[in-house]
């Protein structure tokens, strides 16, 4: 488990945490962070992904604002500090980054080239839009934020796609969740899971909104597809 060094397109360099599995070789996963950036969460989650048998690698995605930074969700103050990296964070450029994370993997000496996107949170949107714009060759995303802002891209979806959605997510409301639902009914690549009572962050382990049993069905659900569209 190291920190590495990717050239973004546009210029500069960003860090990412990877973690490798123990063979040395298999399918890798760009993990795309929350609004905490790379911190233990991300990194615990990198490293139970090597554990199942892949290079995950999640990317530094604030770097143009601060490099490196590490928060948690434990005090106001910090929710603060992440809400402000949100909207001072652009989606183009992270989108850009996340492709630049995507060929950086699959150049990692014993990744076989196959690689997905996974994403929680901020990360879950831009697993989506990696599903629209990139070739990644599958996308999951947890609780994505403002997924239904980019529907008209939906059609653009020709890899497979997962998505887990929490009904009562304090950040997605209702109507924006049957829009959804609606807009990825009609392609044929994409599966989304609706999870009753759960709230964002469901499956953030020691979060105020973690739900144990919808937690463990979205994972099994995601090991699932992981294996089916990376392992097969």
């Amino acid at each position: 488990m190291t920190d590495v060094t990717i050239n973004a397109a546009d210029g500069g360099t960003f860090t990412g945490y990877l973690a490798k599995p123990a063979s040395g070789t298999g399918p890798g996963i760009v993990v795309a962070q929350e609004i905490f950036g790379v911190n233990h969460v991300m990194r615990d989650l990198c490293d139970d992904l090597a554990a199942q048998g892949y290079f995950a690698l999640c990317p530094d995605l604030f770097w143009r604002q601060e490099p490196g930074i590490q928060i948690t969700d434990k005090t106001d103050a910090e929710w603060a500090k992440a809400f402000e990296l949100y909207k001072g964070f652009s989606e183009v450029k992270g989108v850009d980054d996340l492709i630049s994370s995507l060929n950086y993997l699959r150049d990692v000496e014993g990744c076989n080239g196959s690689v997905g996107t996974l994403g929680y949170c901020l990360g879950g949107k831009l697993a989506y839009l990696m599903a629209t714009r990139s070739n990644a060759d599958c996308s999951v995303s947890y609780y994505g934020v403002g997924i239904e802002k980019n529907l008209d891209e939906a059609s653009a979806i020709t890899k497979p796609y997962l998505a887990h959605v929490a009904e009562k997510d304090q950040f997605v409301p209702p109507e924006s969740q049957q829009q959804i639902r609606e807009a990825l009914s009609k392609v044929n690549r994409a599966a989304v899971h609706f999870y009753p009572g759960c709230d964002h962050a469901f499956a953030r382990i020691g979060g105020a909104h973690y739900d144990k049993a919808s937690a463990d069905l979205a994972n099994q659900r995601t090991a699932d597809f992981l294996t089916e569209h990376l392992k097969a």
